[in-house]
């Protein structure tokens, strides 16, 4: 199956098609992971993106039932150098190719992946589309052009009913998690250290949360531009006092935006499982897996009570912001980070800290 990518500067690179037969018109994003396509494919912050992973060998150990970040992946294409349809792993269940037929991702493999990448770094992330060989290129460009990207990715994604993991009788927590297009190893991450997770719809009140009586809000990663979800912000603004406040990703940028503070949109994003991160507090360098589109804008923190407690060490943008005095704190990465790296875990056991603190203090007050 031939097929062809377009993108709205009217650059054509044509391949092979896998997963869907559908035509896909998309935002093109790299990734420079070398292994977590599983993870990535299933990450709902790659809502209405197509992803090129620089990495050149693409489904060679399969799809593996346990290790999935969402249960209905929203990816909308995956462009590969070379894909492999006879993968080898005792723990594969099903191919790349077939997860993606399944849930409509069209695949293209056969691609120069490293010009491709190049071509993102120098122009920037950009509209593109996945068709087929025949169709005129310059028909494409003109109905790239013409389209605009969703702003309703979050509100695709996040869950539609409140539900509960974890044992709420018997935990030491209880977090209220606000669900903007959330990662499944989050919850685990929680859960293993003796939390009950509620997880609420992204456009949940604060009233609705404080009647759940939690000991910590947790705002998680998602898709899309933060301006979107004014609704997800006032939440967090009202909440912001009440309980330990603790997000990221798209969570850090709405708690930054809650605070006063403004985001705009990176030239070609953040994404892979590798980015330097200096710990400010600490002098630590953290290794981190980063995905997103968007950053802090820097000098709009000076009329906020934020504090800067992280930076990317590649360019210098804000990789977390902290107000002590209303224990909230956020980070701009992946601390759950499946398949990995580990170093940044500790940021949970940190909100932990801040909600025993916060226990303690309203059972002394």
């Amino acid at each position: 199956m031939n097929r062809k990518l377009v993108l709205e500067d009217g650059a054509c690179f044509e391949g092979t098609g896998f997963g869907s037969a559908s035509e896909k018109k998309v935002e093109l994003v790299f990734n420079t992971s070398m292994v977590g396509y599983q993870e990535i494919l299933s990450d709902p912050s790659y809502t209405y993106q197509a992803v090129v992973m620089t990495y050149p060998l693409i489904g060679n150990y399969g799809m593996a039932e346990d290790d999935y970040e969402s249960l209905c992946p929203s990816m909308s294409g995956l462009v590969v150098r070379e894909y492999c349809d006879e993968p080898s792993n005792f723990r594969c269940a099903n191919t790349l190719g077939e997860i993606m037929e399944k849930y409509d991702i069209a695949g293209i493999s056969g691609i120069d992946t490293r010009k491709l990448a190049r071509h993102i770094r120098q122009f920037g992330s950009c509209k593109a589309c996945i068709t087929d060989i025949d169709k005129d290129t310059e028909a494409v460009v003109t109905e790239l052009k013409a389209w605009q990207l969703p702003t309703d990715a979050v509100s695709k994604v996040s869950t539609k009913k409140i539900y509960q993991e974890g044992n709420l009788e018997n935990c030491a927590y209880h977090v209220v998690a606000i669900d903007c297009g959330m990662k499944s190893n989050i919850v685990r991450d929680l859960v293993k250290r003796d939390c009950a997770v509620t997880v609420v719809p992204w456009d949940t009140t604060y009233a609705e949360i404080f009647c759940l009586h939690p000991d910590g809000l947790f705002i998680s990663n998602g898709p899309g531009d933060p301006a979107d979800v004014e609704q997800t912000i006032e939440t967090i603004r009202q909440s912001i006092g009440s309980f330990p406040i603790f997000g990221i990703c798209l969570g850090h940028q709405i708690i930054s935006r809650a605070y006063g503070a403004n985001t705009y949109k990176l030239k070609f994003g953040h994404r892979g499982g590798n980015h330097p991160v200096k710990n400010l507090l600490t002098g630590k360098i953290e290794v981190t897996s980063q995905n997103h589109s968007y950053a802090v804008e820097q000098e709009s923190l000076a009329n906020t009570p934020l504090e800067v407690t992280h930076i990317n060490l590649l360019d210098n943008t804000i990789e977390g912001v902290q107000c002590e005095k209303d224990s909230v704190f956020c980070v701009q990465y992946h601390p759950e980070s499946a398949p990995g790296p580990q170093d940044s875990a500790y940021l949970f056991d940190r909100f932990l800290e801040n909600m025993k603190q916060w226990k303690e203090e309203k059972h002394n007050a």
